[in-house]
């Protein structure tokens, strides 16, 4: 196993982590490397890129969804059979979930990894200002490895080797390439039509063109060296240990419109037994009929309304398995996809699956965005009353819902506490994105009930 890897941190965001992170990643793989990628946080849409450059699925680690011997667990188990270790930053360096301490950021993350640090600085209208920056970040937390720094939108080379000697010289450490703001290079689109583009190899020449910029004004194989880093520990008991095969398939919707899953709830009702069937409700694909659980992630079903509303079999073999009693989540996207309707922002109706009461109405500013934590409530079978567990939300629309509907769960964010959701029977739905990893027993209690509907069916059937 390879003991190289790096944090690709920024001073902010906005500053060019994800653009700089898949053309290392590219360069990387040019040289003849093979690449892991992780992204700290709760994204969604990075790993996606890191997934399509290195052709590895990337993973997310996160300090504060789940505990530090999680969090190496997933690093070291992706980590094998690579060359070396990407880890994408998230917000500023130090930018987490509290602005009083590292909890949850990028910079926590190399601490506990024990992973060198590259810092991307954006150098537009600096010289040796760049240097009290750097200094700023070395010594906010003296904890970190800040082992080399890239300078973005620079003016030219001659305004490259002023940062440089700068830097070097005030902070010791080597300024290792840089990239030019004329080059002017235009990301992807990050939500619609991402996931098509990328299944369908539109952005391979994109990422190759990245990667040759990259290896142009970039030192990488200054990077790699840099990378070297202590062996990971194979943690045990890993919570992902294969356990017995409980004979129960979870259907899981996956296409564009539905694919914001963490690989690690998959992986971990995997792990406890399920088998997983994918199905693309975009492409007219029904509930198999042998399921015995149902996952609706999150995604962008809003940009797919009329497609969506105009697959009738899809939508009318969801709400059958629904109301027999199929053990369901639905998460964001998937709970949109499951009320009444959705409305555009201007207003037109969309009629979608109707196994929750009320609509949601797409708006133009964000209606949600942070870390949440979990709270059961009687009668849900995922996560019950008493038992805790962590995730985010993020969306840009809001559930109107008729009086009396029962919530799902409670959640609590920086600001409040409340209740959220919806849950009738065996379905839990909701805007939150679970992290099983925060709790792992969630993951068994689904295969559980999903156990007991295989069951009920069984005798139905008789």
């Amino acid at each position: 196993m390879s003991a190289h890897r790096i944090v690709i941190a920024g001073t902010g965001s906005g500053v060019g982590k994800t653009t700089f992170t898949i053309g290392l990643m590219a360069a990387l793989q040019q040289k003849g490397y093979i690449v892991q990628g992780f992204k700290c946080g709760p994204d969604y849409i990075d790993p996606t890129f890191h997934t399509a450059v290195t052709g590895r699925t990337s993973r997310n680690l996160d300090s504060w969804m789940f505990n530090d011997k999680t969090l190496m667990d997933i690093l070291e188990r992706s980590s094998r059979d690579s060359d070396i270790s990407i880890i994408e930053g998230v917000m500023g360096f130090y930018d987490g979930k509290s602005p009083i301490e590292d909890r949850g950021s990028t910079a926590e993350i190399s601490i506990l990894t024990k992973s060198p640090v590259l810092l991307i600085v954006n150098c537009a209208s600096m010289a040796r200002s760049v240097a009290a920056i750097v200094k700023g970040f070395q010594l906010l937390n003296t904890n970190v490895n800040i082992v080399g720094i890239i300078a973005n939108q620079v003016g030219s080379e001659g305004h490259f080797k002023m940062v440089k000697a700068a830097v070097e010289q005030e902070c010791g450490i080597p300024v290792v390439g840089y990239l030019k703001k004329e080059q002017n290079i235009h990301m992807p689109s990050r939500q619609l039509g991402l996931i098509p583009a990328i299944e369908r190899g539109e952005l391979q020449q994109f990422f190759y063109q990245l990667g040759v910029l990259i290896n142009a004004t970039v030192d990488v194989d200054k990077i790699y060296e840099l990378s070297s880093s202590s062996e990971l520990p194979t943690i045990q008991p890993s919570i992902f240990e294969q356990k017995e095969n409980q004979h129960v398939k979870i259907a899981v919707a996956k296409d564009a419109a539905f694919n914001f899953y963490y690989e690690e709830n998959i992986e971990l009702l995997k792990a406890n037994g399920a088998t997983i069937e994918y199905f693309a409700p975009l492409d007219g694909e029904t509930v198999p009929s042998d399921a015995d659980g149902l996952y609706i992630g999150g995604g962008f079903p809003e940009e797919f309304a009329k497609e969506l509303s105009e697959q009738t079999a899809v939508k009318d073999s969801i709400h059958k398995a629904i109301s027999s009693g199929l053990p369901t989540l639905a998460e964001c996207g998937g709970f949109m996809f499951l009320t009444e309707a959705i409305y555009s922002t201007e207003g037109e109706r969309f009629e979608m699956a109707g196994c929750i009461p009320g609509t949601v109405q797409m708006q133009k500013k964000r209606a949600a965005l942070g870390y949440r934590e979990i709270f059961g409530t009687k009668g849900n079978f995922l996560i019950e009353e008493g038992q805790e567990a962590k995730g985010h939300e993020f969306h840009y629309s809001i559930y109107s819902k008729p009086e009396d509907v029962p919530h799902a769960y409670e959640t609590k964010s920086r600001f409040r506490k409340q209740e959220e959701g919806y849950m009738h029977e065996n379905l839990i739905a909701g805007y939150t994105h679970f992290h099983f990893a925060s709790n792992p027993i969630l993951a068994i209690q689904w295969i559980e009930q999903c156990k007991k509907y295989q069951k009920k069916a069984v005798i139905s059937h008789y």
